[in-house]
């Protein structure tokens, strides 16, 4: 080369963008293999949002989002919406540092609805754990904003109706309030919790018409003693009472008061 020929410079390396951490990567986060964050996340969000506002116990209030106030079955929407306002103005007159029975409900309309508008107007806090749903499904404009959570996973909205809840209450409802009502009933009759959780039937011509629960003794496949795993009610006031004498005091406890399992084994 001659030394009065100019020299080439060095070609620059191309540029590489860092790629996205994975818990930042949507088509990560969103796949299949993704899955166990996104219910892990649906633990810890409400987890948080319970401890943040105090949450320790809850009244869980079940029943069909078909109902409305101005319907055939608009009494149980007026009964739900005065049972709420009832459990939590006697929640709110217990001692201080005492347990707050919160009403919670599925978040949706009808007797969802009417449960977090009758503790909203009694001044208190309401909890509303939602399902993404193609239809019929949509929070309600009455739960607590922080406390109005959305789902993904039935299973994991289920968990947490059973991990807090002190007591329950069905009124008249489809499949979904019978499979919450039997995941409840299915809990206590095998001892799983560590706390006896008072079942309220609501409606009691509604509920012996559509669960002849007697056959299932008579067949055999439960115990007459799982009778009394529930009782029914056809006023708010009669349903206050059996909730109160219902649940067992059991302290204050840390916050939030998990109904933990029952393990009968030894961890090893």
């Amino acid at each position: 080369m001659s030394p009065t020929e100019p020299t080439t410079p060095p070609a620059e390396p191309p540029s590489v963008s860092s790629p996205p951490l994975a818990y930042l990567d949507p088509a990560f986060v969103n796949g299949d293999d993704g899955r166990a964050l996104r219910i892990l996340a649906e633990y810890l969000q409400p987890l948080e949002r319970f401890r943040e506002a105090g949450v320790q116990d809850t009244v869980v209030f079940f029943g069909s989002a078909r109902i409305v106030p101005e319907g055939p079955l608009g009494r149980y929407y007026q009964a739900a919406r005065e049972l709420a306002e009832l459990v939590t103005r006697w929640s709110k007159g217990l001692q201080p540092g005492s347990h707050r029975y919160v009403v919670c409900s599925g978040g949706g309309p009808g007797i969802m609805e009417a449960a977090n508008r009758g503790a909203s107007e009694a001044g208190g806090l309401s909890i509303g754990l939602n399902i993404s749903l193609p239809f019929e499904q949509h929070p309600n404009p009455y739960a607590t904003h922080r406390l109005s959570l959305e789902f993904h996973y039935f299973f994991m909205r289920k968990l947490w109706f059973a991990h807090l809840a002190r007591a329950m209450v069905a009124f008249p409802g489809g499949f979904g309030t019978l499979d919450e009502l039997f995941e409840i009933l299915t809990l206590a009759q095998t001892r799983k919790l560590d706390r006896r959780i008072p079942v309220i039937l609501f409606g009691r011509s509604f509920w012996e018409e559509v669960l002849d629960v007697e056959a299932l003794v008579r067949h055999g496949t439960i115990a007459p003693e799982d009778l009394a795993l529930f009782k029914y009610a056809d006023e708010p006031a009669e349903a206050l009472r059996l909730i109160q004498e219902g649940i067992e005091p059991d302290g204050t406890g840390p916050s939030p008061s998990i109904a933990r399992s029952r393990n009968r084994r030894r961890p090893r």
